[in-house]
């Protein structure tokens, strides 16, 4: 039965190749995959809030009084799960999925389809201060790169599906098939045009319709907008801008320090303890810092900013305006801290939703400011708190575009695309400037496998050094003779350069034909000249473990050199030319701007 069936699945896939395009086929796979991404976005929903409803219903909430324990719990099931079933480290969900597009050719193994649907309700459900966007889409690309393998589909298509599967979990999560869509081009740097655009459409369909069908119409925020832009509110969306701006760059620091903190605990079971505990404590004082929050954004939508803090030890002097502030801006500082202690102690979970907690937070607290400074002003609060989660989504991942037609969809807020712009761009540039990089693209830059809108910079991201190194060139020992040299390595070498290695293969020089040139035919000075006599040091050096194919072509630019050693900690490898390094840029450059065929 198993070859029959292989046989069966054989016979399709010929019979696809010969009946349908594969532009048609890329179409029809976006569909399955947004559905597939979808049902995991909702599977991972409907979990997560079981676990929630389970514990605060149960005993556990009675009195407020175990949040102490409830993330070690939930992080400690996380811990073991991992260690022994999964069996591998845990990667924050959208780097690693970008680091697949560029070096793995979209290649996603099939164990973390499940892993995000285990391990993030067990982080969220039991108080990490995380999101559900992150494994949702990570469960999708993986789901999307097992199936393009199984159909055979290639790597430029597998990496565009990978990108519907993104759209089409966001599409299920937020029910906002536009802004999926845009997510996908901005975060995943895809070209947008026809061949990947109405793949990208489709599978945002299909994500969103997947939601409905599951979950009905109820939407994330129940709010409508009741009063629309003025215009001598500029300035203060202008400042709310730049509050945000600075609340990003703060948020992105704040998550590389604590992460680079936890870096001094060696042992993962210090990391979960001392992370547990200050999760405990702090979701003690702030409960709104409990999981993912849209409860909280709601309460701040519907001006009830006394259920949105919940029941504090502060409960007593929430009747001052200012305390209330000064609890809401607590929320604003202490999220970013909490989101990142949980992956610090071994959660899993996204960085998407915890920034729009802390940037309505922030927009409330800044509309509140400016209605009880006593100077006339008056602005609507709960508009401050959407367009503030535009600011903060728009600085923190560089996504401007996410950000505006997210808060539009989400709330039915077209009416404020006005001041949506303008904090969201002003957050951006802000943000852009001060930092080159965001949370998903840092460490990938270091390595250079970052993919960007940047085609020269993609390209060189897509290309592998080890593909393009030689290893065809005769080594010399420094202390042989001219005569050896010529008798044992120019004599049997097509090429015109010799690496001079020691005895452990460790590279103390080069000689070029040229350097022997004149002498070459000297027989007389054949054992009277040693190699270490004319042998120098090469212009450059490229290191294998850590030169990235950007500062490769650097050093190519830099050193006008036409061949450049390889060293991968001291010992040699071999050499890269110009000339192939170009050719297989030149090569690359083809595969990644030329459009698929019918």
């Amino acid at each position: 039965m198993p070859n029959r069936g292989a046989s069966l699945f054989t016979n399709f896939l010929k019979w696809r190749y010969k009946n349908i395009s594969n532009k048609t086929f890329t179409q029809l796979m976006s569909v399955l995959v947004g559905f597939l991404a979808g049902l995991a976005a909702v599977t991972l929903k409907n979990t997560t809030y079981f676990i929630e409803s389970f514990l605060q219903k149960g005993i556990v909430f009675s009195n407020y009084q175990l949040y102490f324990i409830t993330p070690i719990i939930g992080l400690t099931l996380v811990y073991l799960y991992v260690k022994y079933v999964h069996k591998e480290k845990l990667e924050h969900a959208i780097s690693s999925i970008l680091f697949s597009l560029s070096k793995k050719k979209g290649i996603i193994s099939s164990k973390k389809i499940v892993l995000p649907l285990v391990t993030a309700p067990l982080t969220v459900g039991f108080g990490g201060s995380v999101g559900l966007l992150g494994p949702a889409v990570a469960s999708g690309a993986a789901i999307s790169s097992s199936v393009s393998r199984l159909f055979h589909i290639n790597a430029k298509t597998r990496s565009l599906l990978i990108a519907c599967a993104s759209a089409g979990a966001i599409s299920s999560i937020f029910q906002a098939p536009i802004a999926a869509i845009i997510f996908a081009v901005e975060v995943f740097s895809l070209d947008l045009t026809m061949i990947s655009m109405l793949p990208l459409l489709l599978a945002s369909i299909s994500g969103v319709l997947t939601s409905y069908f599951f979950l009905g119409d109820e939407t994330l925020f129940s709010f409508s907008i009741t009063e629309l832009f003025e215009v001598k509110d500029t300035l203060f969306y202008i400042i709310l801008g730049v509050g945000t701006a600075i609340a990003s760059i703060y948020f992105t620091k704040m998550y590389f320090g604590i992460l680079h903190f936890f870096d001094r605990f060696k042992s993962p079971k210090y990391k979960l303890l001392v992370g547990g505990l200050a999760i405990g404590i702090m979701l003690y004082f702030i409960p709104p810092l409990y999981g993912e929050g849209f409860g909280f954004i709601n309460n701040l939508l519907k001006g009830d900013h006394l259920s949105a803090l919940g029941k504090t030890p502060f409960d007593e002097y929430t009747t001052n305006i200012w305390m209330v502030i000064a609890l809401l801006f607590g929320i604003t500082i202490f999220k970013a801290v909490a989101m990142t202690t949980t992956f610090a102690a071994g959660g899993a979970g996204g960085i998407f939703i915890p920034t729009m907690v802390m940037g309505s937070a922030l927009g409330n607290v800044v509309a509140k400011v400016i209605n009880n400074l006593g100077l006339g002003f008056s602005v609507n609060e709960s508009n401050f708190t959407l367009i503030g989660m535009a600011g903060l989504i728009a600085g923190v991942l560089h996504a401007p575009l996410t950000a505006i037609f997210l808060i539009a969809e989400i709330t039915g807020g077209y009416q404020l695309f006005v001041p949506l712009m303008i904090t969201a761009a002003i957050s951006y540039l802000l943000t852009k400037n001060a930092m080159d990089f965001t949370i998903y693209t840092r460490e990938l830059a270091k390595q250079g496998a970052l993919l960007t809108h940047n085609k020269d910079e993609t390209v060189l991201g897509l290309m592998a050094l080890d593909e393009i190194i030689e290893k065809d060139f005769k080594s010399i020992k420094q202390d042989i003779s001219l005569g050896d040299m010529v008798h044992m390595a120019v004599s049997k070498s097509t090429r015109n350069i010799f690496p001079v290695l020691d005895s452990n293969n460790y590279l103390v020089g080069i000689v070029t034909l040229d350097d022997i040139r004149e002498i070459m035919f000297e027989t007389g000075m054949y054992d009277k000249v040693k190699v270490e006599s004319f042998m120098h040091s090469p212009p450059e050096v490229i290191f294998q473990e850590s030169d990235t194919m950007q500062e490769v072509m650097l050093k190519f630019q830099n050193s006008s050199a036409w061949n450049l050693p390889v060293l991968n900690h001291g010992k040699y490898i071999g050499f890269i030319s110009k000339s192939k390094l170009l050719t297989a840029y030149r090569r690359k450059l083809i595969n990644f701007t030329k459009e698929d065929a019918d």
